[in-house]
């Protein structure tokens, strides 16, 4: 990586700049900061911009003033690079972290236009997956969202460019770089990458599903990326199911599950995750995970029952595998616990706790969680509880990273007009994308 920036670095000293192109500064904020990520492609949004310096940096450190000018002289020649490949830039670009991508987009008009690029685009698909990041609202501020990267531990505030004609946008799925939203009544959808702003308000569902109330929503995409479409997936309290495609841009109403799943269909809401194509979500009474492959269109229904003591849960996904999030009370004691789906037996298996000296925050208290852990291993946690109205809140906002078993304190971040946050009232996990379009 530290090649990969040298070579932007240089890179940036032989094109022409933009006219006093401004860049978003997401780089230089404290990790109990929240920066503004509202970007468009083509644009720089009206976030909070500095200036792109016009030479880079001429300190040197001692270790290169040892080694004498002229070994700096060559690497900085215009006639060694001026034949550089230009295929080969976006691939170095398409591997850089996401905050310094939108940095570099300054440097100039070639770059700037990256986000509709469709080579661009290819290079892109094949880099691996790092991290989710975490898209939330919190009841504080309901109009506009937190995007939180847990490998440089820090907040971005989103804002939607589109006026939409509900006001409040709540996170219920994500695939393929794109998160779905609705509004509290539930009757408006839209798509949106919070990333490039790029943003599609789903047509309005036939009037009879107005009436009726959605118990899951999840999303895949048709293939490894966005290009090839994606389908939202409508799930009813009276087993009624609805499918949008984006390759048809409408809603279809595919009819009602099969006679077998018991109705109502009571599930958690929020606790739909998804393996390639297929969505799985839990419900109660029986308890059972149900799941539907959005390709062969397929329900299936396992009944499996949670382990003993479980107070509240969600369902999370990791590397394929079907993961269970959890509170477990006994007695006065509450702990956060981690359980995996045996394939063989059906039956969860406990794999990890959240540390005992974090439990003990929670002794004899009622906690309410809020588990984002749809993509990747990687969960957030928003844990809050009080003993009375009077009492202390006690408000932890924690990760956890199912392949390190690292639990960690997510830093707090600041909302419009000063105020910390430490909570999640909605939210959804999703893969960044720069160039995934709604």
């Amino acid at each position: 990586m530290d090649q990969q920036n040298s070579l932007i670095l240089m890179l940036t000293h032989f094109h022409q700049p933009l006219p006093r192109q401004p860049f978003l500064n997401i780089d230089n904020n404290s990790v109990d900061s929240c920066s503004d990520l509202s970007m468009t492609a083509g644009s720089s949004g009206s976030s909070r911009v500095i200036e792109l310096p016009k030479h880079p940096s001429t300190k040197k450190s001692r270790r290169n003033q040892s080694r004498g000018k002229s070994s700096s002289r060559p690497f900085m020649d215009q006639q060694v690079w001026k034949d550089f490949p230009e295929d080969l830039f976006e691939a170095v670009i398409a591997r850089l972290p996401i905050a310094t991508f939108f940095r570099f987009r300054a440097v100039c008009q070639r770059w700037n236009s990256l986000l509709t690029s469709k080579s661009f685009s290819q290079h892109c698909v094949q880099v691996p997956q790092a991290n989710p990041w975490f898209y939330t609202v919190t009841g504080e501020c309901l109009n506009s969202g937190f995007m939180y990267d847990p490998s440089v531990k820090k907040w971005h505030h989103h804002t939607f460019s589109t006026r939409t004609e509900f006001c409040v946008q709540v996170p219920v799925a994500s695939a393929g770089g794109l998160i779905c939203f609705t509004g509290f009544d539930h009757r408006d959808y839209c798509v949106c990458n919070p990333l490039n702003q790029s943003f599609t308000e789903l047509p309005i569902r036939p009037s009879k599903s107005h009436s009726q109330c959605y118990r899951a929503v999840g999303m895949t995409v048709n293939g490894n990326s966005t290009d090839a479409g994606y389908k939202i997936l409508l799930v009813h309290a009276n087993g009624d199911y609805e499918i949008y495609d984006s390759l048809r841009k409408s809603w279809s109403h595919q009819g009602n599950m099969p006679a077998g799943i018991k109705r109502p269909v009571t599930v958690n809401f929020g606790s739909c995750v998804s393996v390639d194509s297929t969505i799985y979500f839990t419900r109660s009474y029986p308890e059972a995970i149900i799941s539907f492959d959005m390709e062969t269109e397929v329900w299936k229904q396992n009944i499996i029952p949670s382990p003993s003591h479980v107070i509240d849960h969600a369902l999370a996904e990791y590397n394929g595998r079907i993961m269970l999030v959890g509170l477990l009370g006994k007695n006065a004691a509450t702990c956060v616990c981690i359980w995996e789906l045996q394939q063989m037996t059906l039956l969860w298996k406990e794999v990890d706790r959240m540390p005992n000296e974090w439990c003990l925050e929670f002794y004899g208290k009622a906690v309410i969680m809020t588990c984002l852990g749809n993509r990747g291993g990687l969960l957030m946690l928003s844990l809050r509880s009080r003993f009375s109205m009077r009492s202390v809140l006690v408000n932890r906002l924690v990760s956890y990273n199912m392949a390190s078993r690292e639990w960690l304190q997510v830093p707090t971040c600041k909302v419009p007009g000063g105020r910390k946050r430490q909570c999640v009232s909605y939210g959804t996990a999703f893969y960044p994308s720069l160039t995934s379009m709604a």
